[in-house]
Order: structure tokens, then sequence, then C-alpha cells
């Protein structure tokens, strides 16, 4: 099909899709308009059933605990997916290098790069885990805190380079975090089943009103969705990395490349 054609047929598809798109709009209602009492009636009785603050992790791990558990293992399966095609047949031991554009001039780090990242990764690090340990109790949780934390694995790469980056961390490591995230999370879904009652109900003590461990179970779910995400982030960051190496003369990706010139 030539251009022509492809601008002919998309002409009217963006006609019709803008056509829905205005009717949409125009139907929704007026910002800040309360769409139903759902959240009215969360924040009135949450805080009073479960001694928690934050009332979105209430939500998140207690009341729809079992959509976030579906919602945790989608994020599972992807990054499990994402490590099968990127992986594909290349080994670990291929990955000593950082690849560089050809005729572009390489730089040594400065001592003070160094030292900030390291500084800044080890920041970054021990806020996500604090905003992790306070999910129940300020805004942020599991998913949040863990998505800080594993930032500061990037930092550390820009800082130390690719060969110490690959010596602090390790994919067995990394998905073995996730995993053990994931399998707590399904845990303490599964748990209250042997005794009675509905699964992933909230049957531990609650704490005390605005303390760091309210929320009974909430805190184990919420702990775990962090490791989980810390886990499952550093994955893709590391395959992410993984394909921007050099290969070594001789490897596999050296024969697959002679073989399809």
């Amino acid at each position: 099909m030539t251009g022509s054609w492809r601008l002919a047929l998309l002409a009217p598809a963006l006609v019709v899709l803008a056509i829905a798109a205005a009717q949409v709009i125009l139907a929704m209602p007026a910002f800040g308009h309360p769409l139903s009492q759902y959240g009215a009636t969360v924040d009135a009785l949450v805080p009073m059933l479960r001694n928690v603050s934050n009332m979105v992790a209430a939500v998140n791990f207690d009341i729809r605990s079992i959509d976030t558990l579906g919602e945790e293992s989608m994020l599972i399966c992807a990054v499990t997916a994402t490590v099968v095609l990127l992986r594909g047949h290349r080994g670990e031991g291929m990955t000593e290098c950082a690849g560089r554009l050809p005729g572009r001039v390489w730089l040594e780090r400065s001592d003070a790069t160094v030292l900030m990242c390291r500084l800044a990764a080890t920041t970054l690090f021990l806020y996500g885990v604090n905003v992790v340990l306070h999910g129940t109790v300020t805004p942020g949780g599991g998913f949040q805190g863990g998505a800080i934390a594993a930032s500061s694995f990037v930092l550390i790469y820009l800082g130390e380079g690719y060969s110490t980056w690959r010596d602090v961390l390790h994919s067995e490591t990394l998905a073995a975090v996730e995993g053990f995230g994931g399998f707590v999370f399904a845990m303490a879904a599964m748990v209250p089943l042997a005794f009675g009652y509905a699964a992933a109900q909230n049957v531990l003590p609650l704490g005390t009103w605005k303390d760091l461990y309210s929320g009974g179970l909430m805190v184990i779910v919420n702990a775990a969705v962090g490791v989980a995400v810390i886990g499952s982030f550093g994955v893709l960051l590391m395959e992410f990395m993984e394909e921007t190496r050099a290969p070594k003369p001789g490897d596999e990706d050296d024969e697959d490349q002679e073989e399809g010139a």
C-alpha cells in the first residue's frame, strides 16, 4: 500500500476518532464532581475499621486486595515475558562491557560524578524504603516506594560504569527478590482460607492509629508489593542494560551477525 492510500484511510479514521473523543469529553462531569459515594464511604469507615490514615493503601491492600494481587501477578508475568524476549539465546557471561557508538569520544567519569551518584543512589534507595514502610500512614506505598528504590539502580550504572554495576547487581538475586515478594503476597491472601476466613481477609491485629505498623495484614501486603516491585524493576533495568553491551569477539552474537550477512 502506498503512502497516499495510507493517508487517505487515516484521514476518515481520525475524523471518526475526533468526534467520538469530543462526545466523551463533553459527557464527562465537571472537575472535582464526585462520581459516587464510594470514596466518601471509604473515608468515613476505613480509618475506624483498619486504624490507617492512607485510604489509597486501604483500598489497594485490604478492600480490593484480591484485585491488587492479580495486578501484581500481571507485573511479574510481564517482566518474565520481557526477560524471555530480550534474553533469547545469549548467556550472562557475554556481558563484560558496554557498547559505544563508533566515533564518539569516551570520557572518564570524574570523581565528583562518581561521588554524587553514590550519594544520590543511596539516598534514593533509602527514601524508597521509607515510602514503603509508611505505606499505611502517609501517601505512597509498596508500588511507589519500590519504583523509587529501584530507580537508584540506574544511578549506580551512571556513576560506577557497566562492569562495576554488573558486579553489584545480579539478575538471579533480583529475580529471587521479585518472586519472594509475589509469593508473600499470595500467601497473605491464601493463609486466611486455611482458617475459614475469606481470601485476603485482614485477620491480624490492627495496631494503633497512625502507627507505623497499623493496618494488620496490610503491613505485610504493602511490604510484599514493595519487595516485588524492587525486584521486578531491577530485572527490567538489568535486561535493558544488557542490550547495550558490546559483544566479545567470537561470541554467539558475532556468529549470528556473520550468518545474517
